[in-house]
């Protein structure tokens, strides 16, 4: 099929010669092995445009070799005989792309290597090769919408925008390193998310980074250079919207002073429920440390995810302490796991939960986790049994894993003296327009306030994991016009505006702890909180449009 290619691209209405045309034409009449090796290759480098690294460039130059390589396996093809390699091209792309950009799940089984070693390739591997199957479907979609010119570029953000939407929804959903992140973690470009969330961010991370694809070809220089150029003026006006949009910076909630405790707790031996009580004196001697000179004492403490290594619940004694511990008026907000009595004949039931204590004690309101994670914090009772049998068993050591919080049950955490919050536990702070269900009714009249998510980092230590958790995060105050408060064990712990600005935060892999002010939320909240995905729904509807339309010109 390169002859075909080759045919194809020699055409007259092609541009003659030259070192930009000469390479599409050599990375387009590429076949077998090598074909598919480059577009692995050049999906890898396109993760390096991912957080922490965030360099835009190296997206612009994965999704160029892209696009030639689907001109070379489009060409000379009908439409339904080039989904197939069109669909390996885009697995092959998306396989690349995500073991580039997750190979730090690894470390997850590296803390217990004696039991999970074994599980690694699932991991660093398994995932990747699977995930890679949407880009396929996607890939596979723009294929059958391929036409030589600046449409195709249309055509492949249609397919990368549905194939990113179902990543982030069928199966539980695994959003994570969805491309609009490269434009979600620039303070001036991520305001748009405002108005077109992530999903719509990608549509037009896809658009402008594609498009220099387009100088390889073009019979006239309108449809060589015109789409670079757009690009171009796209970016300066999305940068320019954004540094207008953040303005001064935000307001602060009057009385509230809020105190974020990093206690760097290993994710090893050392937590274990023996240790309970030295885990315990040191979440509360970090709590009571002093503020520094000339600022107000804390009113209301946070402490991570999974906070304890038992059930405080069902420890009195533990729950007293720990009141005893706060001066009067605060209040603490703390991870915790919790148990449900069972019903006739079922097991109990465990939760990961949020907890708020008052220093007199009481337990006031929770909330329990509703989108968790598969194999980590749950799985089916069949498959739980068969690893058991096997002296195999998942991260949570509880039969069956974590019970689900119902979306019925999920609601506004009510913390005296702050405004509703907004509660999310670890990795569901990535899923956006997640953070209250669709027809949820909350407990007070009053709009929510703040996001909180807690979270426990400590499984992946110092890579680029809990640094790419930290600004998937930070994205959803954006989206929601809501401050983010943000309390991980082991960082990155932070306090950020409903600007996306951060206003402050902790280190990795200390032990310390961050005091600040609460950020106001955004009055009248933004397009992208109260619409959630339609801007999206238009912009690939738009892009299939045009795609289509391009198709039936002569």
């Amino acid at each position: 099929m390169s002859d075909g290619y080759a045919r194809v691209a020699a055409a007259p209405r092609e541009p003659a010669g030259g070192p930009v045309p000469g390479l599409a034409l050599a990375i387009g009449c590429l076949t077998g092995w090598r074909r598919f090796g480059l577009a692995w290759l050049a999906g890898a480098l396109g993760a390096s445009a991912m957080p922490p690294y965030g360099f835009l460039p190296a997206l612009a130059v994965s999704l160029t070799v892209a696009v030639w390589l689907m001109d070379g396996t489009a060409a000379g093809r009908s439409t339904l005989r080039r989904l197939w390699p069109c669909f390996l091209i885009g697995w092959a792309w998306g396989f690349g792309y995500l073991t580039a950009g997750l190979w730090w799940l690894g470390q997850a089984f590296l803390v217990e290597a004696d039991e999970f070693l074994w599980a690694l390739p699932l991991g660093v591997v398994g995932l990747p090769f699977a995930l890679g199957l949407f880009y396929g479907a996607g890939f596979g979609a723009a294929g059958l919408l391929w036409l030589r010119g600046p449409a195709r570029i249309a055509a492949l953000a249609f397919g990368i925008g549905a194939a990113e939407w179902l990543r982030g929804h069928l199966f539980t959903g695994f959003p994570w390193n969805t491309l609009g992140m490269a434009f979600g973690q620039n303070l001036w470009l991520m305001q748009w998310a405002a108005a077109i969330g992530l999903y719509g961010l990608t549509i037009l991370a896809v658009l402008v980074c594609a498009a220099p694809a387009t100088l390889a070809t073009g019979s006239h220089p309108r449809s060589r250079f015109g789409p670079s150029a757009a690009a171009a003026i796209v970016l300066i006006g999305m940068a320019l919207y954004g540094a207008a949009r953040l303005g001064p910076p935000d307001p602060v909630v009057a009385g509230v002073r809020l105190r974020l405790v990093q206690p760097n707790l290993p994710q090893d031996a050392k937590f274990r429920p023996e240790n309970r009580a030295d885990i315990v004196d040191r979440y509360i001697e970090l709590s009571q440390r002093p503020p520094e000179v000339g600022e107000p004492e804390p009113t209301h403490i946070v402490w991570p995810e999974s906070a304890f290594p038992f059930l405080i619940q069902r420890d009195p004694e533990a729950v007293a302490k720990v009141a005893a511990g706060l001066k009067p008026g605060q209040h603490l907000i703390t991870g915790a796991a919790r148990a449900e009595e069972p019903l006739p004949g079922e097991r109990l039931r465990y939760f990961n939960a949020v907890m708020v204590i008052g220093p007199d004690g009481t337990i006031s309101d929770t909330y329990d986790k509703v989108h968790l994670v598969p194999f980590g914090e749950y799985l089916p009772a069949p498959l739980d049994a068969a690893l058991r049998a096997l002296g195999l068993r998942q991260f949570v050591a509880i039969p069956g894993g974590f019970s689900a919080g119902t979306l019925a049950a999920q609601r506004i955490l009510a913390v005296p003296g702050l405004p509703p919050v907004a509660a999310t536990i670890c990795y569901e702070a990535i899923f956006p327009h997640a953070i209250l269900p669709a027809g949820h009714v909350p407990p007070t009249p009053q709009p929510p306030g703040l996001i909180l998510n807690v979270t426990n980092d400590a499984w992946f230590g110092d890579t680029p994991g809990p640094r790419q958790h930290l600004a998937q995060a930070r994205l959803r105050a954006v989206e929601e016009g809501l401050p983010l408060v943000r309390d991980a064990n082991t960082g990155i712990s932070a306090v950020i505006d409903p600007h996306g600005r951060i206003v402050a935060r902790t280190p990795l892999d200390q032990e310390t702890w961050l005091d600040a002010d609460l950020p106001a939320r955004i009055v009248g909240g933004t397009l992208y909180g109260q619409f959630g995905d339609a801007a999206f729904a238009l912009m690939l509807a738009a892009c299939l449009g045009g795609a289509a339309i391009a198709r039936r010109r002569p």
